[in-house]
């Protein structure tokens, strides 16, 4: 088979269009599941304080009729702070922009800056998790506030060998130690922990991996795995996991450190807000205009012994 003579076909036509879909295709993770469940509250200075307190333990309390009374000694309230940090992106785009025609966007600024806001979100997910010590800054070093390990000290299980919780006030960031597996006895045994002292926990964070190590939880004849007859389906999920010491959610997340399995108290943890995430037009200083997305906050622990972390988990 064979063109006739002299066809003139496609290959050789020139000033065909090109055929550009009018769409862009981002499937990239935007989800911060803890930083959208802490509560947003006011900072007004860059050290952010709170309180923590507790009763003392149950005692046998009898008296005699008449006698004399006395006062007991009364615990003092802990002060801790944490000091907020800076996440700051910026785009330059140059004033060119505005006479081209691309495809998928209107203004390259405003489609730049939805992505920095995103991506922005990430940094902050990635800071509330991460083994962090707080740092006050200085004129030539940035703030930077304590992720969620450093305030843990009484409700850490599996701390591998080596390992070592931190001081609790932020100051150092917790010890890792020798990984080993995560399984449901360690899960459990930090559920009754936090129970003990006194926390409702709700939520736990942790990574695919260590996701797929839950599945492996056994309860309800694992009823989890089973094929559905009416939708032809197979069910291997874990939503909600219900033990004597409460009832919990399993919150895959991406931007925890693979290693630490989080099981926290969602409304014992807040995040204060010294400046709001913001979109501000800088200074022209040329043909180009420049665009910059800042949040200023900080992480609350508002009592670590309402949450727990199975720390230094094998990731592969």
């Amino acid at each position: 088979m064979a063109q006739p003579t002299n066809t003139f076909d496609s290959y050789d036509a020139k000033g065909i269009r090109e055929d550009l879909e009018n769409v862009i295709y981002d499937i990239s993770p935007e989800e911060t599941p803890f930083y959208s469940s802490c509560k947003k509250v006011k900072a007004t200075n860059t050290y952010h304080e709170w309180q923590t307190d507790a009763l003392r333990s149950s005692a046998a309390n009898a008296h005699i009729e008449g006698d004399a009374t006395t006062a007991e000694a009364r615990g003092v309230t802990t002060r801790l702070g944490n000091y907020t940090q800076i996440f700051k992106n910026a785009v330059v785009i140059p004033d060119t922009d505005q006479g081209l025609d691309k495809a998928g966007r209107g203004a390259e600024m405003a489609y730049q800056v939805l992505k920095i806001a995103k991506e922005q979100k990430l940094d902050i997910e990635k800071a509330l998790f991460d083994n962090n010590a707080q740092v006050a800054g200085s004129n030539s070093a940035a703030r930077e506030l304590a992720g969620a390990p450093v305030w843990f000290t009484s409700t850490i299980q599996n701390k591998g060998t080596g390992g070592a919780h931190a001081n609790g006030t932020g100051s150092n960031a917790r010890t890792d130690g020798t990984q080993t597996v995560f399984n449901q006895d360690k899960f459990d045994a930090t559920m009754q922990s936090i129970w003990e002292k006194g926390g409702r926990p709700d939520t736990v964070y942790l990574s695919a991996f260590q996701m797929n190590k839950a599945l492996a939880f056994t309860g309800n004849n694992n009823q989890r795995s089973t094929v559905q007859a009416g939708d032809e389906k197979v069910v291997k999920s874990l939503d909600v996991y219900v033990t004597p010491w409460g009832t919990i959610e399993f919150q895959p997340t991406r931007e925890n450190r693979s290693r630490d399995v989080f099981i926290m108290q969602n409304d014992m943890w807040a995040v204060g807000v010294l400046r709001p995430t913001k979109n501000v037009e800088l200074a022209k200083t040329g043909d180009a205009e420049t665009r910059q997305v800042l949040t200023e906050l900080t992480l609350i622990a508002k009592n670590e012994k309402a949450n727990g972390m199975v720390a230094d988990c094998t990731t592969s």
